[in-house]
């Protein structure tokens, strides 16, 4: 073996002596034990290679300088070597994501010309009818229509559900790779190699479809076994029942299923369907999974109707999966269905009409979820806590189907419905069956173990006008005080954690801040799996019944403001520091719904301006014909549900907390809502409640004061006498304005309006921000060295850098002034800050 000698020494002979020239050779002996350490260490220090050279006496005549260029040379061929199989890697995806794209092109070559055709033949027919009044005319506004043939009634014998298999093959593939369906592309979608796929939507067909095709990294067996289980990764699914299953001539295979899916809403009922599906292989090796609703057979399969369901169809749909040369497949997807749009309430339909929703919840979760698995074989590596990536998949799933099962109430899992207090904006149902408290009933250290034995569940719906789903969820997310009452989130813990389990009482305490811990993202940052630290505050120690901090597991998805159709959801349950596997989950929280396919155009820098929002007079008198004429008006339906295990003598008391735990939240959402709301923003000439108190004109007039009396010069250019003026002027300053208390811990307490767009909260929200964690770590060493400056000169100036807004998001500044806030007694009341030329980053 040559190696090249960078410091000009001598090559060795063939047994391993040196000499005068450029190159160095090893025998293999010596090749072996420098392959071996390198293994071991490939980057050995200089006391390192010294101690080889003792321990393996053949590489005892080699110089220490030659054995360290060695090295070097073996660490830039293992470069190499990665950086090669990276790139072929990368080739033979791009070489396939080409070959897909070209396909693409073909299909699309081929549907523009029928629509020329068919324009051309609706033309002349249009002409025709103009002069023949008397000729009906085959033309409708310009619209067609693409009708699933209507098929004859045939008999369920194996050989007729072949047939209609086999008819079900033909439709699908002429949807997947032809023209049968008119397809667009989704909107806000960029098809690339790293994006999820092409996917599209239907345009003008029946019912609602969706398409996408992409590649994936696993083999095409494995492919279609993950996706004939729905359950895995259709989080809507309920379950799938193989009813029969018949093998045909060819190989392939015909089963007859019934599947349920959960409603998404208190608003709608469930749906379900019978199924027919076929799998075959190909001729060009390619495997096909195929479905469609069994609904025109004779003397077949039937399923009568199902209580709280509504039967829907599936018209033909399914999977194309093809092996892709050099490994992983080539998959074709399209869901096709028939929701039945009219056995749900009108403001309902535009979601169950929706091909954008069907796309987002069926057709792109099967490509995700193909993608995450893919990932986690090539890359099996322990995430956050010790947990492998489907470890934590597996408890968001459970989340999820928790919440679900929760919302819709099924008599079959033991749910019973209660009856209202008179007013039935808040659903109470009550579950006492033995297996959903099988896994609530354990034992702890402690020595207590939980006695609940029933579980309640309060749900309940409200339309949201014109706010952002993607905006709501993450100000519900990030700040969690604004809605959440502390006691009930302490009770809901100490019912599952530990017992025995006493009602709301004065031993618990009160949250101090919330921790946000994340464990893991999906592939494409859709979900966000995390545990959430409350900290109580004013607890006793002695008390063994309620743990000190309180953990939740959470599930956040949908938080991209800018994904057209995304369903918002946040779920949490409350955990033990453990998180078992199969901890006990009783998941509560928030699903957002777009009714509206409009894509948002609000920025998300000015959507959390509460303050110049919340007026009295407003939210009093708020009405819907506001929003009617705002230009791109949206409307999401929010449905809340939360769940309380409880002890069945305590059922009264804890209905009634649930049901007025459930109408503040909505109270509080309401109200964050209209916030939210871009109609709402720069609108309103006065300044709200918040803003209109005598105590905020003070202390305007003492923030201006203070300034004039430590800089020198008047903080507003022109103001007038009047302290409402002084108020307004001080609120609609260019730069960001905030004043913190003059504690151990600064949190902050106001803020104009530029402050709160600078650090993305309320002015109610303000008080959960402490000073320190909107700095970094430079930052807040500028502050505290500047900070004893403050207390005495009165005031300082601050260099700038880079702070942090509550959601997380950079900012950058130029420069920051602080001083001082005094009373008309001149004591200090607080600090106050300016940040000067403040932008996102």
């Amino acid at each position: 073996m040559s190696m090249s000698c960078k410091n000009g020494g001598a090559p060795t002979s063939s047994t391993g002596s040196m000499d005068n020239g450029k190159y160095v050779r090893y025998t293999p002996e010596q090749v072996e034990a420098l392959e071996r350490l390198y293994h071991e260490c490939p980057k050995p220090s200089s006391i390192r290679r010294q101690q080889l050279i003792r321990e393996c006496p053949i590489l005892s005549n080699i110089d220490p300088k030659q054995i360290k260029v060695w090295f070097q040379n073996r660490r830039c061929r293992e470069k190499q070597r990665k950086e090669s199989s990276r790139l072929q890697s990368v080739n033979k995806k791009l070489t396939a994501m080409n070959k897909l794209l070209m396909e693409e092109n073909d299909r699309l070559q081929k549907q523009v010309s029928n629509l020329v055709y068919e324009n051309t033949y609706f033309r002349q027919n249009n002409a025709l009818s103009t002069k023949d009044t008397s000729c009906e005319s085959v033309v409708t506004s310009g619209q067609h229509h693409h009708l699933t043939p209507q098929h004859p009634p045939r008999d369920a014998s194996p050989a007729g559900l072949l047939s209609i298999a086999e008819d079900t093959l033909t439709e699908f593939l002429s949807k997947a790779t032809g023209t049968a369906v008119e397809w667009v592309q989704m909107p806000g979608m960029k098809p690339g190699p790293d994006s999820v796929g092409i996917v599209a939507i239907s345009h003008g067909c029946t019912g609602v479809a969706a398409r996408a095709c992409g590649l994936v990294g696993l083999e095409p067996t494995r492919v279609a076994e993950i996706l004939k289980d729905r359950s895995s990764w259709f989080r809507d699914c309920r379950s799938v029942d193989v009813l029969n299953v018949l093998p045909t001539t060819s190989g392939g295979t015909i089963e007859l299923l019934y599947m349920q899916l959960y409603a998404p809403t208190t608003l709608a009922p469930a749906r379900d369907f019978l199924l027919l599906r076929y799998s075959s292989v190909m001729d060009d090796g390619s495997l096909v999974v195929c479905e469609r609703s069994l609904s025109n057979t004779q003397n077949g399969p039937s399923m009568p109707p199902v209580q709280n369901f509504v039967r829907a169809e599936m018209l033909p749909s399914g999977h194309l999966i093809r092996p892709c040369d050099g490994g992983g497949s080539i998959i074709h997807i399209v869901d096709h269905m028939n929701l039945e749009a009219s056995s749900v309430p009108e403001v309902l339909r535009p979601l169950y009409k929706s091909s954008t929703a069907l796309a987002q919840k069926t057709t792109m979760a099967a490509l995700r979820q193909l993608r995450q698995i893919a990932l986690d074989v090539s890359q099996s590596n322990v995430t956050n806590m010790g947990r492998r990536p489907a470890a934590l998949r597996v408890l968001s799933q459970r989340l999820t189907r928790g919440f679900n099962e929760a919302l819709n109430g099924f008599s079959d899992e033991g749910w019973s419905l209660m009856g209202n207090d008179g007013i039935d904006d808040v659903t109470i149902l009550v579950n006492s069956n033995p297996d959903k408290l099988m896994g609530l009933n354990v034992s702890f250290t402690n020595g207590y173990t939980s006695v609940s034995n029933a579980v309640l569940c309060a749900k309940a719906s409200m339309l949201l006008q014109n706010v952002p789903p993607a905006i709501l969820l993450r100000f519900l997310r990030e700040h969690r005080s604004e809605w959440a009452d502390s006691n009930i989130d302490a009770y809901s813990a100490a019912a599952i954690k530990v017992g025995p389990c006493n009602f709301i009482g004065s031993q618990v305490g009160n949250f101090g801040g919330q921790v946000i811990l994340p464990l893991a993202h999906t592939i494409e940052h859709e979900e966000l799996l995390e545990v959430i630290k409350l900290e109580v505050v004013g607890h006793s120690p002695e008390d063994a019944i309620m743990p000190r901090d309180l953990l939740l597991l959470q599930l956040c998805s949908g938080m991209d403001e800018n994904a057209v159709g995304t369903c918002a959801e946040l779920i949490f349950a409350p955990i033990d520091a453990s998180l078992a596997d199969d901890a006990p989950l009783l998941p509560s929280g928030f699903r957002i719904i777009p009714l509206d396919s409009c894509k948002e155009n609000s920025s998300p820098s000015r959507t959390l301006d509460l303050a110049s929002a919340l007026e009295t007079k407003t939210i009093g008198n708020k009405s819907s014909s506001g929003d009617a004429v705002i230009s791109g008006a949206t409307r999401s339906v929010m449905t809340i549900a939360f769940q309380f295990a409880f002890e069945s003598h305590m059922q009264e008391n804890v209905t009634t907390m649930a049901r007025q735990y459930v109408r503040s939240i909505i109270s509080s959402v309401q109200r964050v809502a209209l916030a939210l709301s871009p109609s709402h923003l720069g609108t309103h000439g006065g300044l709200g409640s918040p803003l209109g108190t005598p105590e905020a004109h003070i202390l305007a007039r003492w923030i201006c004061q203070s300034y004039r009396s430590y800089m020198g010069v008047e903080l507003l250019k022109s103001s007038g006498e009047g302290s409402e003026s002084v108020l307004k002027a001080l609120w609609h300053h260019s730069d960001a304005i905030m004043c913190c208390s003059m504690k151990a811990l600064p949190v902050f307490t106001f803020a104009n309006q530029a402050g709160l767009d600078m650090l993305e909260t309320t002015l109610v929200a303000l008080q959960d921000i402490t000073l320190e964690k909107i700095f970094d770590d430079h930052g807040r060493k500028n502050l505290c060295s500047e900070f004893p400056q403050i207390m005495q000169q009165g005031f300082a100036c601050i260099q700038g850098g880079i702070c942090l807004s509550s959601m997380g998001r950079p900012i950058s500044y130029e420069r920051a002034v602080a001083w001082k806030v005094l009373n008309e007694d001149d004591n200090a009341h607080c600090i106050c800050f300016m940040f000067v030329n403040w932008s996102f980053v």
